[in-house]
């Protein structure tokens, strides 16, 4: 049983709502017509629904759509634990998810994760099928970074496996610059080849920053356990699914999404050309957002 609750109701209206569930309070804000069906976005780690562009999210809402985005928690203005030493795991995460769900009296919803929240999407497939309509997987692995626990899937690039072992020093988080410039750094990291647009980037980390009171608290992401695989369940999933991956990403490479759609019976694998580990750059919202608009088409069900 969740305990999820509005402490201000969610409607259609823009403005954000909080919901309380598994014992923390979630920003979350939902945008267009609740008559048409739900989408629930899933951010990735240290990521805020900032992370989710406005006119992106506008655009799927415009399309006949409900779209639900969300701060997990430890960013944004939901629940933040102290830094370094999280208290909880993937598995709560996965339960708030649920949670918003109820929040919004959803019995059920299309589920749009990337990266992190592209794994805690399969694991909804996979552990409560009955709240899932469909599945759309972007920027996301059936097991993580290629290695000893995964040999069969491609190993991250060599320039990112150099940045992880030699990181650079974090932030001043109390330093909106510095953040930002953090954040940049990072999306030219993970980019692929089409260009970094730098002003969206530098205006969504400083949103991001505005809106949390405890900026570095989404380093914490980085820090909880995973749970244990789903990978040998990945054939238990029944909701349609859609992957979309970069054709340029350094971090899960494009084998990671030909393993997920070879994994999940029926899944339908579109390549973003040249885009690398990041949330889809204006240049490839025309393919993305058509694709997700056609795979959650009722009629479809």
């Amino acid at each position: 049983m969740h305990d999820s609750r509005p402490t201000t109701t969610p409607s259609q209206a823009t403005g954000e709502a909080t919901v309380h569930a598994n014992d923390v309070d979630l920003a979350v804000q939902a945008f267009g017509d609740p008559s048409t069906p739900a989408i629930l976005l899933i951010s990735g780690a240290e990521a805020s629904m900032d992370w989710w562009d406005d006119d992106f999210t506008a655009r799927l809402a415009a399309s006949g759509r409900y779209v639900i985005r969300y701060d997990t928690r430890d960013t944004g203005r939901s629940t933040t634990f102290p830094v370094g030493a999280p208290t909880y795991t993937q598995d709560d995460l996965l339960a708030d998810a649920v949670g918003v769900l109820d929040a919004y009296g959803l019995a059920a919803a299309h589920i749009v994760g990337i990266s992190m929240g592209g794994g805690l999407a399969q694991r909804l497939g996979v552990e409560h099928p009955e709240r899932v309509l469909s599945l759309t997987l972007m920027s996301t692995s059936p097991g993580g970074p290629g290695g000893p626990d995964n040999p069969d899937l491609p190993p991250m690039s060599e320039a990112l496996a150099k940045m992880f072992a030699e990181p650079a020093s974090a932030p001043d988080w109390s330093d909106r610059d510095a953040v930002i410039a953090y954040f940049l750094a990072a999306e030219h990291a993970f980019s692929g080849t089409i260009p970094v647009d730098e002003d969206r980037v530098r205006r969504t980390a400083g949103r991001a920053f505005d809106r949390s009171p405890v900026p570095a608290a989404a380093s914490n992401h980085w820090m909880i356990e995973g749970g244990e695989p789903i990978r040998a369940r990945l054939d238990e999933i029944t909701a349609p699914t859609l992957v979309l991956h970069g054709t340029e990403d350094p971090l899960f490479p494009y084998g990671h999404a030909e393993a997920l759609a070879r994994e999940i019976p029926g899944a339908t694998l579109i390549p973003l050309t040249g885009m690398g580990h990041q949330m889809p750059p204006l240049q490839v919202w025309d393919t993305v957002i058509q694709a997700i608009v056609e795979h959650t088409e009722p009629t479809l069900r």
